[in-house]
């Protein structure tokens, strides 16, 4: 490791290992690095838990756990990680220098720059019923790649509607793989399922597996 990496430090709410329950890598088993700390507030968010308090760890500590666990997809999320920018950058190259495969669930008021190209990006970009689709930081399309994903959480149809003026405007679909998932307990997966297949959007549907699974449960 180089110096950045042996020095950086990070907050880290929790590590552990379960199934992969979104996006492309949906069912691998996953280690995931929880960082701690968001400047969102997404009323449906699921992990307010790790707005504050976490341990600062090392990045050989924070490494060393996730070797533990022996897998080779490895997610970092929040929170939201990049509000850690530096060290979340240092972690993210360290894990793919180690042979990981790994992704970083960020929204999008992050600046997603600088990542490494190895990394893909899973930018959750805020709808209107989230409460902070002001805080969408549009010049990040721009900066998407092949490797990356875009995630739109829906709560109603009008957020559906949003959504897909944006998939439209942005031509989003040509850049990188889209992804619609309904908001846990408040939209009917059957709901935004049959808008989909109705309005034949270049979208992949998904569900929460790990909530299917385990229900709203913190570590799962």
């Amino acid at each position: 490791m180089n110096e950045t990496t042996e020095t950086a430090r990070l907050r880290i709410t929790e590590i552990f290992h379960s199934l992969q329950g979104e996006a492309r890598s949906v069912g691998w088993p996953t280690v995931f690095v929880r960082l701690t700390g968001c400047p969102l507030r997404c009323h449906y968010c699921d992990t307010a838990y790790a707005f504050h308090g976490g341990d600062t760890r090392s990045l050989p500590e924070i490494m060393a756990e996730v070797q533990r666990h022996g897998s080779r997809h490895v997610t970092v999320t929040g929170g939201e990680p990049l509000a850690q920018r530096k060290g979340c950058h240092a972690l993210l190259q360290a894990l793919v220098d180690a042979g990981h495969e790994v992704s970083i669930e960020t929204s999008g008021a992050m600046d997603i720059d600088g990542i490494d190209s190895r990394v893909s990006r899973v930018v959750d970009l805020k709808t209107p019923a989230s409460g902070e689709s002001s805080r969408n930081l549009w010049s990040n399309i721009e900066l998407l790649e092949p490797n990356d994903q875009v995630k739109f959480v829906i709560c109603d149809r009008a957020d559906y509607e949003w959504a897909c003026a944006v998939l439209a405007d942005y031509a989003l679909a040509d850049r990188c793989e889209v992804l619609f998932s309904p908001s846990f307990g408040q939209l009917s997966g059957r709901d935004l399922a049959d808008w989909v297949v109705a309005d034949a959007l270049p979208v992949r549907f998904q569900l929460q597996l790990h909530k299917l699974l385990w229900g709203d449960v913190p570590g799962r």
